[in-house]
Parts: C-alpha cells; structure tokens; sequence
C-alpha cells in the first residue's frame, strides 16, 4: 500500500498561496483529458449564449428584477415570480456551470507536463471574461433591459466564444513557431472573410436590439433604427460572408492546399447555409422564437467556425522530447 504523505505546515500555506501549483504537483492530466476540458468550456459558452437567447425570447428578461439578488427580499427566485423568475433566475445558476467548466480548464492546463503557460493564459481570459460578462449581465438587468446593454452582452459573450475556441485549439497543437500552410494572398483573403463576419455579428445586434423580441412583456425600450434597412444590411453581408466562403473554397482547390483548411471551409460553407435558410425563413414567418433561438445558436456556430479556419491556415507541430535511447539509458543506470 502507497502511503499518501501528510501536509506539512509549509505544504497547506503554498497550497493557500498558489493552490493551482499544488495540484500540479500531485496530478498529472493526459493531454485528452486537457483537449476534454477545453472542450467543456467552449460548449459552455455557446450554452450560455443560447440560454441567454431564451430568456429574451419568453419574456423572462426581468424576471428576477434586480441583481445579485433575484429581487430585494429574496436571493433566489421565489414561486410568485412564476416560470419567468424561474427561467432567468435558471440562467444565472449556469453562470455558475460555465465557471466550472472554465475552472476545470485552467486547472487541467496549469497541471499539465510540461506546463503550457499560453495555454493557462487562455483559461484564466476567460475566467476574466465570464466575470465581467457577469457584470454587464447585472447592469444589463439594472438599467431595465436597454438594448445598448444587450447588445454588449451578446458581443462580450462572442469574445468568450473566440477565446474558448483559441484555447480548443492550442489544446491539440504543440507549442512549436505556427507554419504557414497556405500563402499570404489566400491569408490575406480569409482575414477579408474574418472582418465580414465581424460586421456581420455585429449588424445582426442591431436587429436583434431593433426587433420585436424586448425581452420583457412590458414597454422596452428598443434602438432606434430602421429595422427593415437594418435587417437587409445584415442579409446583404451574410451574402458576402458566403460568397467569400465560396471563393476561398475555390481558391484552395487551385492551389491544392491540404485537406485541413480546405474541410475547415466546407464545414463553415455548410454552416452558413443553414444559418442563411433559418435566418430567411424567420424574416416570412414573422420571427417565431424557436428559430430566432436556433438562429443564435446558428450565430455562434458561424463565428466558432470562421476561427476555425483562420487557425487552419498553420500549424504548430507537437514538439515531442527526446527519448535516451538503450545504451544512454544503461549509461545512466550504471552511472
């Protein structure tokens, strides 16, 4: 039997100190385990974003009508509130499901052999992240649901989704110099791309603080902008977001670049036809929620993966260590 040796005096003030250290030095994660973790966080993070959406979309925006607390007198939501208080006070506790997952990201990395700080960096942004999403959330409830706020929201939430999903992908990467795969016009045309979607998500916050959906039943106020103008601007650069997907594709295939950046592509080529389908069937139907909801679900997708095939166009070989081999490895034994 292995003996677990006990805490010493100075083991439980550095475990104080630097907690994350201390389980480094006692747990070793395998590198899947890591990439699970990443995984979780970035899930996570779309969950959010879409659980966010429901509570706008049923309503449920002031259903606990101050923060922290629910309302003034209870910390939670109470059976008077009804399913509203329930829906929004249920989206508060994912926050604290997001965390954990975060938290078990930045754990697996700070304890993974030999330690990635890039990739601790990557966790601990979006700690940052999530908290001062958390924040805007609060005011966002405090100020009565002004679509400024909401706006901000939704776009410090897609900054959560990019870092999860930068931190998804160093997890399967090594941390060698990134080599270029493709050449500097092909690079220069996904960045093109890239800043299209940019507009685009932006845009589409517009529309959304425009639209219909306040998020409360009562008198909200909305932007004031021209919601048709707004939403055709927002059609017109989805169509360049997809005719730039196209002709990357395009690009690609007469260049006869590797498989990577060229599934990338067609992956976010797919996506963005669904995305386009539900986008023009909820404009002829009068926006019901369940595909408003589903269109931003489809929003996150895009952008997850329009990173995706930015991050396609290098790669970072997994540096491995050198092993000694037989006769280094007597040598050793004997010395």
């Amino acid at each position: 039997m292995v003996r677990v040796p006990n805490l010493t005096r100075a083991d439980a003030l550095s475990a104080v100190r630097n907690p994350l250290a201390l389980i480094a030095e006692r747990w070793t994660p395998t590198t899947r385990t890591v990439r699970r973790a990443a995984l979780a966080a970035l899930v996570m993070s779309v969950v959010i974003v879409v659980t966010g959406g429901a509570v706008r979309l049923t309503g449920s925006g002031l259903g606990c009508p101050t923060w922290p607390r629910c309302t003034d007198d209870s910390l939670t939501a109470t059976r008077e509130m009804g399913v509203h208080g329930a829906i929004e006070f249920g989206n508060r506790m994912l926050t604290y499901v997001l965390c954990a997952a975060v938290g078990w990201a930045i754990v697996a990395a700070r304890a993974q052999k030999p330690w990635r700080r890039s990739l601790t960096r990557l966790g601990w942004a979006q700690f940052w992240t999530v908290m001062g999403n958390a924040v805007l959330g609060g005011i966002v409830v405090l100020v009565g649901l002004n679509p400024y706020t909401v706006a901000a929201h939704f776009l410090l939430s897609t900054a959560l989704i990019t870092v999860a999903t930068l931190m998804w992908q160093r997890a399967r990467e090594g941390d060698a110099a990134p080599r270029p795969l493709v050449g500097k016009s092909v690079q220069q045309l996904v960045w093109f791309l890239v800043s299209a979607a940019v507009l685009l998500i932006a845009v589409g916050t517009v529309v959304t603080g425009a639209g219909p959906h306040a998020g409360d039943p009562s008198k909200v106020t909305r932007m004031n902008v021209d919601w048709e103008t707004v939403t055709k601007l927002h059609a017109v650069l989805a169509w360049i977001v997809v005719t730039l997907t196209f002709a990357l594709w395009f690009v690609l295939k007469a260049v006869d670049a590797p498989r990577g950046p060229l599934t990338r592509t067609r992956e976010l080529f797919l996506i963005l036809l669904s995305q386009g389908v539900i986008g023009y069937v909820q404009y002829f139907t009068d926006l019901p929620e369940i595909l408003v909801g589903l269109h931003m679900l489809g929003s996150c997708l895009v952008w997850i993966g329009v990173l995706r095939v930015l991050l396609s166009l290098r790669e970072r070989p997994e540096v491995v260590a050198d092993l000694p081999g037989p006769a280094t490895a007597s040598a050793l034994t004997r010395a």
